[in-house]
C-alpha cells in the first residue's frame, strides 16, 4: 500500500487521506466483483497505455521470477532498466506482495 500511496501523492493534489481512502475503497470493491466487471471497469479507468504499461509491469514481475536477466526483460518489452531494477528489488523483499501473487497463481 505505501508504494501505491506514495505514487498517488506525486500525481494529485488530493489529501493523503483520500488518496488512502479511495485506494482501500477501490481494493475492497475488487474483492467483491466478479472478473470481468473488473476487466470492465478496467478498461474504462485506464488508456490503452495505461492498460498496456499495467501489463508490461506484470510480465516484467513474472520474467524476473523466471530468472530471466534484467537487459534481455528491457529489450523484450521496451523498458528502462530502473523499472526492472524496481521490480526485482520489491520481489526479493520479505514478505513480498509481488511473491504472494506469484504463489497465488501457481
Amino acid at each position: 500500500m505505501e508504494t501505491i500511496d506514495r505514487n498517488i501523492e506525486e500525481k494529485s493534489s488530493i489529501s493523503e487521506e483520500l488518496q488512502k481512502q479511495t485506494i482501500d475503497e477501490l481494493i475492497h470493491i475488487f474483492n467483491t466483483c466478479d472478473e470481468n466487471l473488473v476487466k470492465d471497469f478496467f478498461n474504462c479507468l485506464f488508456t490503452p497505455n495505461e492498460l498496456k504499461d499495467l501489463a508490461n509491469r506484470w510480465l516484467l514481475v513474472k520474467e524476473i521470477d523466471k530468472g530471466t536477466p534484467q537487459r534481455a526483460i528491457a529489450k523484450k518489452f521496451s523498458m528502462s532498466l530502473c523499472k526492472i531494477t524496481r521490480g526485482s528489488r520489491e520481489l526479493n523483499k520479505p514478505d513480498s506482495a509481488f511473491r504472494k501473487i506469484l504463489d497465488l497463481k501457481e
